[in-house]
């Protein structure tokens, strides 16, 4: 099985396939200089896998409202709480995006390792659905730990669960309303 992991920072990446592979990782580039991909195996629930682990930074994912609403000149400023908005990846974020959507293609499992978080739940789930728009069959996991030393990682690694989108929704919920108050 080949798994694709996921860390919110490339110096999280960095340090988990460190703990993960004892140090035998091996680094090559993602389309973004920023984030590095580190390859090696490790056993996921009693099977040795392959693992590939890069990162985000941080949020992949920002909100606006569609055209019609960009300008608020153009609009009464009431309209604008029940103005649609969507989701996408902004310009600067689309190499980090590239990276995950070819490297995901080759994979079985997707493991998130963001911060364990509200944040952390939200950003997870913005790579989630990068990555199932490439591959809606992936297997989905979550990572949880509290730090990044050998002990947590190799423990959170043999307890996987899934992902919590209450957890998530909840970060949605309020930067949607920063966008239509225009926090």
């Amino acid at each position: 099985m080949k798994y694709l992991n996921v860390a919110e920072k490339n110096d999280a990446a960095k340090n988990i396939a460190l703990h993960l592979s004892r140090g035998t990782s091996r680094k090559r580039e993602g389309f973004s200089q920023y984030n590095k991909i580190y390859e090696f195996e490790a056993e996921v629930m009693g099977q040795k896998s392959e693992m590939v682990m890069t990162s985000v930074s941080g949020h992949l994912l920002t909100m606006d409202f569609v055209s019609a609403y960009k300008s608020w000149q153009s609009c009464n400023p009431l309209s604008l709480f029940d103005a649609p908005v969507y989701k996408y990846c902004p310009e600067n974020y689309d190499k980090i995006k590239k990276t995950l959507e070819r490297e995901v293609r080759s994979c079985q499992g997707l493991i998130i390792w963001t911060d364990c978080d509200r944040e952390g739940e939200n950003i997870g789930f913005e790579i989630i659905e990068v990555c199932k728009a490439v591959k809606s069959s992936i297997k989905i996991f979550r990572a949880k730990f509290s730090e990044i030393t050998s002990v947590s990682v190799r423990r959170a690694l043999q307890t996987l669960t899934q992902p919590n989108k209450n957890i998530s929704d909840a970060v949605d919920v309020r930067q949607e309303l920063d966008l239509r108050i225009g926090n």
